[in-house]
């Protein structure tokens, strides 16, 4: 066997003993994840594009690559943040806190104002319904919609998770500095209201007839 081989590998069991992924009892498996992560974090898809002989852009598929990430990584810090509020710990409260802020809104409009598809949207308002954090009422003007509130319950778990979500969110903010978080929330508005967009006025547009909004 080539000794440079062994050499090379006591070099990356070595980088994974300083990195934070490292643990006492470390398996073999542990070891095996932490190289495929940080195989992935470091490639590019535009390398395997390029292999392929693609023609792709490095910092747009540097975007999406980092966006799909920071969603995956975002729901696991949410369930964890909210481990005191399991009825809250998934998309429930993004739905409970918009109903805080614009109280009596309709099913569609609450779907709509998370960017949900309908389906995923029905499902966790009747989630809320079923553990009494909502209600929902007729509306006045138009019986065939549904008027969506928050209970007394649904009121007291706001105030009480509160703090577990400012928390989360310090924490998804990661160790920006001032300056840094206002420039990032400046750039994901801005990359936010096109999609909305897109979402509320492109909806059944294929992705071709999309690119016309970006030229």
């Amino acid at each position: 066997m080539d000794t440079s081989f062994l050499i090379n590998l006591l070099l990356e069991v070595q980088e994974y003993e300083h990195s934070k992924s490292f643990k006492n009892h470390a398996t073999i498996e542990d070891f095996r994840i932490w190289l495929n992560e940080k195989k992935y974090t470091t490639e590019s898809p535009t390398k395997l594009f390029k292999n392929e002989n693609h023609d792709v852009s490095f910092t747009e598929n540097e975007i999406c690559k980092q966006v799909l990430l920071l969603g995956r990584f975002s729901k696991q810090m949410i369930r964890k943040g909210l481990s005191d509020f399991p009825t809250l710990a998934n998309e429930e409260f993004t739905y409970l806190y918009r109903l805080k802020d614009e109280p009596s809104l309709t099913k569609m409009q609450l779907i709509e104002r998370n960017g949900h598809e309908k389906q995923t949207g029905i499902q966790i308002i009747k989630r809320l319904l079923d553990d009494g954090l909502i209600q929902e009422t007729v509306d006045e003007n138009d019986k065939r919609a549904k008027r969506l509130t928050l209970t007394k319950k649904g009121e007291e778990a706001f105030h009480k998770s509160v703090e577990k979500v400012n928390t989360t969110s310090r924490i998804l903010s990661a160790n920006l500095k001032n300056d840094e978080k206002t420039k990032l929330l400046e750039l994901l508005k801005k990359v936010n209201d096109f999609h909305y967009t897109l979402y509320t006025e492109y909806k059944n547009s294929e992705i071709k007839e999309l690119l016309h909004l970006i030229e």
